[in-house]
């Protein structure tokens, strides 16, 4: 099993202080714990992208380019790319030169993309963002695998024999569909052959067992070979301590602050306590042996193979953060990897063969 740290750099006021960090201070935060996953061995480092309050992702090549200065090794990951909303050409641009500077360390987990204000500021509507989805894939795709595209396209300017530059490092950059409430991005996903990546961190497991499902059918109707499936999902918190007492008592403040923010903010309340979050949600809060039971629960129901976490505080102190995070990486996820498997791909690099070497001549 593979294990990345995301944020969706989220900006709100500390839930124990109520004191918001600066938009620089909370970048910089954003860098330190990129440093802490890699530092920690965590195999990849994702950043949202939205276009709404209240998170500063909205430019997440930029924030992973940096990143990819500063790392060596861990795997950067995009959660999600919102391509519904951008226009495909540019996108690869973007991610293209991206990957060359992180020496095809970047892995993209595309999908619609979530939040009116956004849709709004791009002037895309919601029976119109999913065909625009597929569309924006449909392009992006083609453009990193060949040199010249010609494409009908609905939501922007059409293309004939077009060259986009750079040309890609990876052959081509794996991308996941990032999958929460409805069946078109696991459809999209399992048409092309695609890893999904379920979010899993509102509700309780079902919907997303249910949309998995939906995958594994969709995915053999397309006459893929059912050992090439992939499929990694989300964690709603995290918070491992010695004992599931200390883990429910560091966490509190965390659970009521984003309770509150859901009421003041008319978002469903799913989860009235924290006693039934911890147990019903995806959040892993607990001991250590308690966090490994209930990512095994959830692996006998997705049949995953990559978790994430999240990887801010977001109300922890910094000590009781990066002491999960060891915990996490030291206590949980080494009994993980023994017993779950890899995705079926190389972690690595999508590097094209090598062309063969000439074969002598004869005579």
């Amino acid at each position: 099993m593979k294990f990345l740290a995301i944020t969706l750099i989220v900006h709100r006021p500390d839930p124990l202080t109520g004191v918001r960090k600066s938009t620089h201070e909370r970048f910089r935060e954003v860098l330190g714990n990129a440093l802490l996953a890699e530092e920690l061995g965590f195999d990849g480092f994702g950043v949202g992208e939205r276009h709404e309050r209240p998170f500063l992702s909205s430019s997440p090549t930029v924030v992973l380019g940096h990143l990819a200065a500063l790392t060596r090794r861990i795997r950067l990951f995009t959660a999600v790319t919102t391509l519904s909303l951008l226009d495909p050409v540019r996108a690869y641009e973007d991610y293209a030169t991206l990957d060359h500077l992180a020496d095809g360390r970047l892995d993209l987990i595309i999908g619609k993309g979530n939040g009116a204000a956004q849709r709004e500021l791009f002037h895309v509507t919601p029976e119109d963002q999913w065909e625009r989805n597929a569309e924006s894939y449909e392009v992006f795709r083609r453009i990193w695998r060949e040199d010249k595209v010609t494409a009908r396209t609905r939501f922007r300017p059409e293309l004939t024999d077009a060259e986009v530059w750079p040309r890609p490092y990876q052959h081509p950059v794996r991308v996941w569909h990032g999958s929460a409430t409805s069946k078109e991005s696991v459809d999209l996903a399992a048409r092309y052959g695609d890893p999904l990546f379920s979010a899993n961190v509102t509700h309780p497991v079902e919907p997303y067992a249910e949309l998995i499902r939906h995958y594994r059918e969709r995915w053999e109707h397309y006459g893929h070979d059912p050992a090439g499936i992939a499929v990694g999902a989300g964690s709603a918190g995290l918070c491992v301590a010695r004992t599931t007492q200390q883990a429910l008592a560091a966490y509190r403040p965390v659970f009521e602050s984003n309770l509150a923010f859901q009421r003041a903010t008319g978002l469903p309340v799913v989860f009235e306590t924290l006693e039934d979050f911890a147990e019903r949600s995806s959040a892993l809060i607990g001991s250590p042996q308690q966090v490994i039971e209930k990512v095994h629960r959830c692996h006998e129901r997705f049949g995953h193979t990559v978790q994430h976490v999240p990887a801010d505080a977001s109300g922890l102190t910094d000590t009781q953060h990066r002491d999960s995070l060891e915990r996490f990486q030291s206590e949980v996820a080494p009994a993980l990897r023994g017993d779950i498997p890899d995705p079926p791909f190389d972690w690595g690099p999508v590097l094209a063969p090598p062309d063969p070497a000439p074969v002598p001549d004869a005579h």
